[in-house]
C-alpha cells in the first residue's frame, strides 16, 4: 500500500520545492493541505508516513492574525503523540517549536534574514551539515530549542537553525527545500525585506544562489531520505 505523506502550505506555490519532488519520486503518496484557505487536516493516524510543514508569511507570535495556525499546532500535537515523523521548516519549524513549548518571537534588533548565510553544525551534532554549508533564509522570527531537544545547527544572527525532538522530529529554521525558480519567485515579492538590517543585497543574493542552492539540494535530498526511509530506497 502507498504510504502517506501530508504536506502542509502557507501560501499558494507550484510545489516544485525539492520536498514534495522528491517524496512523490520516492515513491509517497503525497497530499498537499492548505489550511489558510479553509481546508481542514484530517486527524492524524498510524497509517500516516509523515508530515512537511513548509514556511510562510504567518508569524507565531501573532496566531490571532492568522487563527489556522491553532489548529496545525493541535495536529502537529496529534503527529507527536503518535510518533509520526515530522519535518519543519522555517515557518513549520517555528509551528513545531512552539507546540513544543519554546519561545518564537522578532530578533531583538529588528533584523531579518534574507539570502544565503553560513550554517553551522551545534556541539552535540558535529555531522549534520558539511563545512562551509550555506542555506536560503528568509525569516523574521526565531526560535529557541524546546526543551528535551537537541540543537542541530546554528549561525550568527539567529543562533538556533536547527533541532532534533526524538528521532523523528526535526525543524530547520533555513530553507534547503528552496530551488533556482523559487528564490527568484521570493525576490519578487512586494514584501521581500531587501532594507531589513541582516539582509543580503540582491547582488549578493545573485552571486551566491546557483552553488548554495545546489549544494544544500544534494544535502536535503540525503536529509530527506533519513527522515523518511521509503520502501523504493529499502529495495534499491
Amino acid at each position: 500500500m502507498t504510504r502517506k505523506i501530508v504536506i502542509i502550505e502557507h501560501h499558494d506555490e507550484l510545489r516544485e520545492d525539492l520536498a514534495s519532488l522528491h517524496l512523490q519520486h520516492q515513491g509517497f503518496a503525497v497530499e498537499w493541505c492548505q489550511p489558510f484557505k479553509g481546508q481542514n487536516l484530517r486527524p492524524a493516524d498510524d497509517a500516516l508516513a509523515g508530515a512537511v510543514i513548509l514556511g510562510g508569511a504567518p508569524n507565531v507570535d501573532q496566531m490571532n492574525r492568522s487563527p489556522f495556525l491553532y489548529d496545525e499546532v493541535r495536529w502537529i500535537e496529534q503527529c507527536l503523540k503518535l510518533d509520526i515523523p515530522i519535518l519543519g521548516l522555517c515557518l513549520g519549524a517555528q509551528l513545531i517549536a512552539h507546540t513544543l513549548g519554546a519561545r518564537v518571537a522578532p530578533h531583538a534588533d529588528g533584523a531579518e534574514e534574507f539570502g544565503f548565510y553560513e550554517i553551522l553544525p551545534s556541539a552535540d551534532a558535529p555531522g549534520f551539515v558539511p563545512d562551509g554549508f550555506l542555506a536560503a533564509q528568509y525569516h523574521g522570527r526565531g526560535f529557541e530549542i524546546p526543551s528535551g531537544a537537541v540543537s542541530l545547527a546554528r549561525g550568527e544572527l539567529f543562533p538556533n537553525q536547527a533541532f532534533r525532538f526524538g528521532q523523528k522530529v526535526v525543524g530547520t529554521q533555513f530553507h534547503p527545500e528552496c530551488t533556482q525558480a523559487m528564490w527568484q519567485r521570493w525576490q519578487a515579492f512586494p514584501e521581500a525585506p531587501w532594507d531589513k538590517p541582516g539582509a543580503q543585497s540582491r547582488d549578493e543574493q545573485n552571486r551566491l544562489a546557483e552553488a548554495t542552492l545546489a549544494r544544500a539540494g544534494e544535502w536535503f535530498i540525503k536529509f530527506l531520505d533519513q527522515l523518511f526511509p521509503s520502501t523504493l530506497s529499502q529495495s534499491a
